[in-house]
């Protein structure tokens, strides 16, 4: 499986998706998808935060289409609440120096019957034993 977009794996994101452009979310496309696998989860990320690794986004119960997926937006899964406390994409904002930006998708066996608004701990504790395949891409971004 794998994740791209309009961004190469470890290069710079695009102004457009963070909090100095329009902060919408980055086109991603998933290819070879299991052909086995019911949903996809996407789970954007700063590992490089001060105080913990924190959540820009989290969608789940995707349909899966394999072998291959774009997802443009939030109108193909539930959107869970990202670190921001708000509910769908918050993109990257950091202080002043270069963090590194995870965006992370799993390919499931099975939808998780969460709700919308699920934490991305919530969504992590349900997707053990359903992953099916995962890749990650990686973009920087620095003000």
């Amino acid at each position: 499986m794998k994740v791209s977009s309009d961004f190469s794996d470890n290069d710079k994101i695009p102004v457009k998706y963070t909090c100095d452009g329009e902060d919408v979310s980055p086109p991603l496309i998933i290819s070879d998808i299991p052909s086995h696998a019911k949903t996809l989860v996407i789970i954007i990320d700063d590992p490089d935060a001060p105080t913990k690794t924190w959540v820009h986004w989290v969608i789940f119960d995707i349909p899966a289409s394999p072998p291959e997926m774009q997802i443009i937006d939030n109108s193909l899964g539930k959107e869970g609440v990202n670190d921001f406390k708000k509910v769908g994409y918050n993109g990257p904002c950091p202080p002043s120096e270069m963090h590194h930006y995870r965006f992370k998708a799993y390919a499931l066996g099975d939808e998780l019957g969460l709700s919308r608004g699920a934490t991305s701990e919530e969504v992590e504790d349900k997707m053990k034993g359903k992953i099916l395949e995962q890749a990650e891409l990686v973009g920087i971004y620095q003000k």
